[in-house]
């Protein structure tokens, strides 16, 4: 029976994507609470962590192409399924490695999995929702946000009570493993054929379609950064336990997760413009806050704030994208989409270089700065208004 609009399949194949998403959140925050570890264990700097962390990053970026184009070939569920396996073998090698050169593999490893999963889930997911025919893709996005929630602040959880970080990973990639197990029976094995289109010349991006996609990268990198340094910040701002690091990251994801799941409502009332402009003011406030915060308690409403603002940014621009004429829709989502990956994963190896020369503290309160960029050019970006 094909999987259509009314078929009990479409109902399993629906739960199974959120599922699929929850994954892949839980997989990519795990990483968080292990930064600190990572750099102890190795003894680097900040400097050479932020290479270190490029290798995360330019991992994902190489494997999404090749994600994009084997899903056609072999179908959005078996590129799921390997590479989520990726994720789930490579996040306790991470805790085993003994060298700058095996973690900066173990990074690029563990990045090819999160990069292509990503494609793979989001191409799987636009194909249930079209089936459909009604809005999915937040609620998906949302269960990616719910899944680094149980990521971070699960692995935080079981570093606390004294567990050995290969072990706590090993128990989170038995649940990932669950997850999966779960959900692959009833993902769609078909793909969906692609539109051919009459005219099939390259088109050169419009002004507005570089500036959304730069905002794009600029929202990402708030995410990434928070991920990526935010459990260093504690440390060493705070003199924070090392086990309770990942708890910022916990908190940034809570409020995203809440962010996101009223953020259609908001949208709809005050418009995308003014929904980007107190976003980034937001942002940049929760940066401030975290370092200036007097201490680790207070400054994880800092983390919250961050992901509030943060939440709802990103939507609206994928949306206005989504909507731009001049260009095929699927290209200025492709355009937004790569931009923000550079974002979340590449650009916190800047901040790496930031805070060797500056200080962790004052890397941040750059952050700060660069976000108000958001709340200043955002709204004349953005055409959804309220309605």
């Amino acid at each position: 029976m094909p999987i259509t609009a009314k078929t009990p399949e479409l109902r399993k194949a629906k739960i199974a994507t959120r599922l699929i998403f929850l994954l892949a959140g839980a997989g990519l925050a795990a990483w968080a609470p292990l930064v600190p570890f990572a750099k102890i264990a190795l003894g680097v700097d900040e400097a050479t962590l932020g290479m270190l962390l490029l290798c995360l990053g330019l991992g994902s970026i190489t494997a999404m192409p090749l994600a994009g184009a084997l899903v056609p070939k072999l179908g959005a569920r078996v590129v799921i399924a390997v590479s989520a396996c990726v994720i789930i073998v490579a996040l306790p090698l991470l805790t085993l490695v003994q060298s700058v050169p095996q973690l900066a593999i173990g990074l690029a490893l563990f990045g090819a999995g999160v990069g292509s999963v990503d494609v793979a889930m989001n191409i799987h997911a636009i194909e249930v929702e079209k089936r459909s025919g009604v809005s999915l893709l937040s609620g998906f996005h949302g269960l990616f946000t719910l899944g680094s929630i149980f990521g971070a602040g699960g692995m935080s959880l079981m570093l606390i009570v004294g567990l050995n970080s290969t072990i706590a990973t090993v128990v989170l990639s038995i649940s990932m493993l669950c997850l999966l197990s779960l959900s692959f029976p009833h993902l769609m094995a078909e793909t969906a054929e692609p539109t051919k289109r009459k005219d099939t010349r390259f088109a050169l991006p419009g002004a507005r379609l570089i500036v959304i996609s730069l905002l794009c990268f600029l929202a990402f990198l708030a995410e990434g950064v928070v991920l990526d340094w935010g459990a260093l910040l504690l440390i060493d701002q705070h003199q924070l336990h090392p086990g309770y690091g990942g708890l910022g990251y916990a908190a940034f994801a809570v409020a995203m997760t809440a962010g996101r799941l009223t953020g259609d409502r908001v949208v709809t009332k005050f418009g995308g413009g003014v929904t980007a402009l107190v976003g980034g003011l937001l942002t940049a406030a929760g940066y401030v806050w975290v370092v200036v915060s007097p201490d680790p308690t207070t400054a994880l409403i800092g983390f919250a704030t961050i992901g509030l603002g943060a939440s709802n940014i990103v939507p609206v621009f994928f949306s206005d994208a989504g909507r731009m004429d001049g260009s095929g829709s699927g290209m200025a989502i492709s355009m937004v989409t790569s931009f923000g990956y550079a974002g979340i994963l590449v650009g916190p190896a800047v901040i790496g270089f930031m805070a060797e020369w500056l200080g962790l503290g004052t890397a941040f309160l750059a952050m700060a700065i660069i976000m108000l960029a958001i709340s200043a050019i955002g709204p004349a970006a953005s055409k959804s208004v309220a309605r």
